[in-house]
């Protein structure tokens, strides 16, 4: 069912290669992050349950009878099937009397509250996550340095972008949108509605616990502030108290959770290698939103705000790359972690595959602290213990600049415009 202005996205390949091995695929992911869309060049057929027309009459008909939605033609798309959980064993077990692959493609932007499916669906429903469109899919990287390839060892790069920090500002203020990258006159507005359909909708559905929208508000502002560092709950819960009288630890965690849910929030996680020498490694989550612009949509500033202020830029630029990297990484079988250890030696981000090979990586927006970054690189890699684990496949400082380079070091200098999977 090929739809019209359809920009390709990494994870096509990666949905076709899950339905070929599943008899169904959940993806899951921010809303307006293309799930839909995305679904629907691999979907033969569809149910949309959100359709004001015939949502009423697919809710009827899940009560009476839920296999009677399964009957279009394979593979069937469910659009937001979390709105009749039942849906999820009504496929399990579809799947399971079929006996063949590809059958069904579910999409939800929020994940259901525990135990309201009968079964998990391991070895029936693959799941896969989407995020909204890196650079290279918006088609502002030139992708000249694959890292599939340097995994491979494929390191003698050379490569200049395009990308300025006038452009990156831009890049980071609209996000990967799809809706807002199609646009003809590109505009940040888009990443605000999303922020207040957010705080005003999205998060009081999530769990059906009404929840303080200014509350919400507050919130997601700390975070903001707070974005690509390990604060502390404590500090995320001193920012908002200076709004608010009073919050507990309980109501904290009940509005984060729900973020999460949604997939509004999606933290780093610490990186825990196997060291030469004993070090206590930090092992708190790096606060990260799923895309750089629902911080600037909060912080309600633009290109030029955050032009201005560039210790909060490289904060932001942080986050654009996590995001890309996120994507390309799970093209190539892998996550996104971050290091820090008692000494304060850190990587921003490592991308480790699941076959054991990984990389470090330190982010940089100016050219200044390119040296230290490497060195920073260094260091940790000579930290490794390699009679445990792999050595790194490579080291790069991704940067903000335009030109991609190996220096005499080994360490790679990669501009995020150069970047892809």
């Amino acid at each position: 069912m090929k739809t019209p202005n359809y920009i390709p996205r990494i994870s096509d390949t990666l949905l076709n290669t899950l339905l070929e091995s599943s008899g169904a695929v959940l993806i899951e992911g921010a809303k307006w992050c293309g799930k839909t869309k995305s679904s629907l060049q691999a979907a033969n057929s569809v149910v949309y349950m959100q359709d004001p027309d015939e949502g009423p009459g697919y809710m009827a008909m899940v009560d009476a009878k839920p296999s009677l939605l399964l009957e279009g033609e394979p593979p069937l798309l469910l659009d937001e099937w979390q709105m009749a959980p039942v849906i999820w064993d009504a496929v399990r077990f579809a799947v399971d009397k079929r006996g063949s692959m590809g059958q069904f493609i579910l999409t939800g932007s929020a994940t259901p509250s525990e135990n309201v499916t009968a079964h998990t669906g391991t070895g029936r429903i693959a799941r896969m996550l989407m995020r909204p469109m890196s650079l290279y899919e918006s088609n502002e990287s030139n992708g000249k340095v694959s890292l599939k390839d340097l995994f491979y060892g494929n390191s003698d790069i050379g490569a200049r972008s395009s990308l300025t920090i006038e452009l990156l500002a831009h890049a980071i203020c609209r996000g990967g949108w799809p809706a807002a990258v199609l646009m003809e006159k590109q505009s940040p507005r888009v990443a605000m509605n999303y922020v207040e359909g957010v705080i005003n909708l999205d998060v009081q559905q999530v769990d059906g616990v009404e929840k303080n929208p200014e509350r919400v508000r507050v919130l997601l502002q700390s975070l903001a502030r707070n974005i690509s560092t390990m604060a502390t709950v404590k500090t995320i819960m001193d920012d908002i108290q200076v709004a608010e009288s009073t919050i507990s630890d309980k109501t904290l965690n009940s509005y984060l959770n729900a973020l999460r849910r949604i997939f509004v929030v999606e933290d780093v996680p610490a990186w825990q290698p196997s060291l030469r020498s004993k070090t206590a490694i930090r092992t708190a989550y790096k606060r990260q939103f799923v895309d750089p612009s629902i911080a600037t949509a909060v912080m309600r500033t633009d290109a030029n705000g955050i032009l201005r202020d560039f210790e909060t830029f490289g904060f932001l630029f942080e986050s654009l790359c996590t995001r890309d990297l996120r994507v390309y990484s799970q093209a190539c079988d892998g996550e996104v972690f971050h290091y820090r250890d008692k000494s304060e030696l850190e990587a921003d981000l490592i991308v480790k595959l699941h076959d054991g090979r990984w990389a470090a990586i330190e982010v940089k927006l100016g050219l200044k602290q390119i040296e230290e970054a490497a060195a920073n690189l260094l260091k940790l890699s000579q930290k490794i213990d390699t009679k445990k684990m792999n050595q790194p496949s490579f080291l790069m400082v991704l940067t903000g600049g335009q030109v991609a380079y190996k220096r005499p070091d080994g360490v790679l200098v990669v501009p995020i415009g150069c970047l892809r999977e």
